[in-house]
């Protein structure tokens, strides 16, 4: 029957697609279930009815050990039981049983509470999917919109006609629009509209698909180039510091010279080796200073190859771009030639 129906209702379409050559017959499709996966409020409940079934769960496992025990406790005491006493047990055992699968019936069956509950969760979600398919097909001339999840069997959909992200920003617009303020709403209504346009025009999504690289190829651009200015300015502050230091360390060394050779009781000797230690004073803070500006000039050197390899994979990224870009054109380019030929 349902193969009949189909078989009539595509016949309808042939029928309305060649009676209305002036219009396009516009037909799209949307997926229930990837909807309802995708929003939050859906996602939140099911969680909690899964919890609540989880618990059914463990009940149920729960009796059936207690009706496990039962069943070998009148096995280990068969033989010392008289027929009645055996009989009763017997009997309270099915009665057990049958208590269980009622249970597991009444949570887990074809219309148990499980089933209800998953209806009940979902009924709300569908009835704004139902709105919003409206208001889409309303506002974008679609003549037919089928659910890929439903009864009728889809033996192909091409991805290009499928509207479920189409509804599910539809969804997601209502819940933000309670939350935002006047500005705020004005900028969301400029950004609904260019998203509006890009699934009306798909060049135009492949176009704003190559500005959005653009712009993340400018950003990252113009990070590199303020890294690179950082580094030169880091690299300036080290030297400095390092020539401070080392004017700092030979001030100190000329001024404890006379103190060291102004004692009187020495003698050739000791003023000899006085006058000799401020150089090796002196000698100590320029090694240090040198190692200082060793690890500055190591640390620019590390930040020049750090941009180097950054620069490089800015330059690969643009050139795959600039590739992709051509082999695009080229594509087109090859459609339209065949699609004339084909006119021809």
């Amino acid at each position: 029957m349902r193969k009949q129906f189909l078989f009539i209702f595509l016949a309808l379409v042939v029928a309305s697609t060649s009676q209305a050559q002036t219009r396009t017959t516009r037909i799209g499709y949307i997926d229930m279930e990837y909807i309802l996966e995708n929003v939050s409020d859906y996602k939140e409940a099911k969680a909690q009815l899964e919890l609540k079934a989880q618990k059914w769960k463990q009940e149920i496992e729960a009796k059936k050990l207690e009706i496990n025990k039962l069943k070998e406790n009148l096995k280990a005491e068969k033989a010392l039981l008289t027929k009645e006493l055996i009989d009763e047990r017997e009997s309270e055992i099915k009665f057990q049983e049958d208590e269980m699968m009622d249970y597991q019936q009444k949570q887990f069956g074809a219309d148990g509470n499980l089933i209800r509950h998953k209806a009940a969760l979902a009924k709300p979600i569908q009835d704004q999917v139902f709105t919003a398919v409206q208001d889409i097909a309303e506002a974008k001339n679609y003549d037919f919109v089928f659910d890929k999840s439903s009864d009728l069997t889809m033996l192909f959909s091409n991805k290009r006609f499928d509207i479920s992200d189409q509804v599910i920003r539809v969804l997601n617009r209502t819940d933000k629009r309670e939350q935002l303020t006047k500005k705020q709403l004005k900028e969301q209504e400029v950004k609904e509209s260019r998203e509006n346009a890009i699934d009306e025009n798909p060049e135009m999504a492949e176009r704003q698909k190559v500005l959005d690289e653009r712009k993340a190829v400018r950003e990252k651009l113009i990070e590199d180039r303020r890294l690179e200015q950082e580094a030169k300015k880091k690299e300036y502050e080290d030297r400095r510091k390092a020539i401070l230091a080392e004017r700092e360390a030979k001030k100190n060394g000329t001024v404890s010279e006379p103190a060291k050779t102004s004692e009187p009781a020495k003698t050739e000797e000791t003023k000899t080796d006085a006058t000799a230690k401020p150089s090796s004073t002196t000698t100590e803070p320029a090694a240090t200073t040198n190692t200082a500006a060793d690890a500055a000039a190591a640390k620019a050197e590390e930040r020049q190859k750090i941009y180097e390899q950054r620069k490089k994979e800015l330059e690969d990224r643009k050139k795959k771009i600039l590739e992709e870009r051509e082999a695009a054109k080229k594509a087109k380019e090859a459609e339209t030639q065949k699609t004339n030929t084909t006119n021809n």
